[in-house]
């Protein structure tokens, strides 16, 4: 069938003003919410932290109107692998990925299948130094962390304040592979370095377990007894172990605990007095943002290839919770705005 020319020109003119009209409404109102799945990922459902984490994120699934899967890999590294590669296969791909991967080797596993797939991945806290997400350019979208060293030793200094500058200090660790449990023991042994009357007895992993805390303090506090001046906590998970530990005998706030993630049981140890301090890390942000960059990827509003490494590698804005600090924490503004991306990026990842 011949159509006119007239007929062809006033044709066109309608497609073109249909494109005008589509290109002045933002990506994500042309997208299709539905169509993906948001997906937040970590080791346990029971660690504040990581409850607050997934909250964050399924926040901001239910503000563009997507599904919301939260993956658990209860510490073991097979699982998450696992749980990751079944998703893919029910979602076909259609998947942005915030996940806290239970060991660092696992991020590249897991990266490598999102990407085979289609899928958008943000990396939490773990993964190996030599993998970055410009090696898997779209859809290795970031990875956010918080700088360990640096807030490790400055909790750690609250800490030996708080023993009056002398004694001996005992510290429960992370994950040995872990990169935060690295940096915040490094952290600590800086502060220690610059403590010349503060020794180090013991540190041990407790694997960011509450439970296997009390049972190494409870261990130490038979082995060390008064000579035990604080503890150094990695996460404030293990703190709290440390401290239920210290109640049972007695002396909780006689012996300076100190913790970090900003959980709500530490801040509210500080405020009676059993703890010296914590480090809040935000996790209602990094759930919520680690979602929205990933699937503001996805529908192509953030042209990710064309960002620099420091919004694709990036620390977070850390909070140091002392009694002199709590009610400024407790009452900071926590709404987000999901599409301000970096507005609490505080740098590129340097790697030593």
């Amino acid at each position: 069938m011949s159509i006119s020319r007239r007929k062809f020109i006033k044709n066109g003119s309608v497609l073109a003003g249909t494109a005008a009209v589509a290109s002045s409404f933002p990506m994500d109102l042309l997208a299709n919410p539905g169509e993906w799945t948001i997906a937040t990922s970590m080791r346990s459902n029971t660690n504040p932290y990581h409850a607050t984490y997934a909250n964050g994120g399924a926040n901001f699934a239910k503000s563009i109107g997507a599904k919301h899967q939260i993956l658990i890999t209860e510490g073991n590294s097979e699982k998450g692998i696992s749980d990751v590669r079944a998703l893919l296969a029910r979602t076909e791909g259609k998947l942005c990925l915030n996940i806290d991967p239970n060991d660092s080797p696992d991020a590249r596993v897991i990266v490598e299948d999102c990407a085979k797939a289609g899928a958008y991945v943000v990396t939490q806290w773990n993964k190996p130094n030599d993998l970055h997400p410009w090696d898997y350019n779209p859809n290795y979208v970031a990875h956010m962390s918080f700088s360990g060293v640096p807030t490790g030793k400055r909790i750690a200094q609250e800490l030996i304040n708080a023993m009056g500058g002398k004694g001996g200090i005992v510290g429960l660790g992370g994950i040995l592979s872990n990169v935060p449990a690295i940096e915040r023991r490094k952290g600590l042994d800086l502060a220690i370095a610059d403590a010349p009357n503060v020794e180090l007895l013991d540190y041990q992993a407790a694997d960011w377990n509450e439970t296997k805390a009390f049972e190494i303090t409870q261990a130490w506090l038979t082995r060390f007894g008064r000579d035990i001046g604080g503890i150094f906590g990695a996460n404030d998970g293990m703190a709290i172990g440390a401290l239920e530990a210290l109640r049972q005998e007695g002396l909780a706030g006689e012996i300076p605990v100190v913790g970090i993630d900003g959980i709500g049981a530490a801040v509210k140890a500080i405020e009676a007095g059993e703890m010296v301090g914590t480090v809040a890390w935000d996790p209602n942000w990094t759930g919520g943002m680690g979602g929205s960059i990933a699937y503001h990827t996805a529908i192509g509003e953030i042209d990710i290839v064309n960002e620099p490494h420091s919004h694709r590698e990036f620390y977070g804005t850390a909070f140091i919770v002392t009694p002199a600090t709590t009610h400024a924490y407790k009452n900071q503004d926590t709404s987000l705005d999901y599409k301000d991306f970096w507005g609490k990026a505080t740098g590129q990842i340097q790697y030593g």
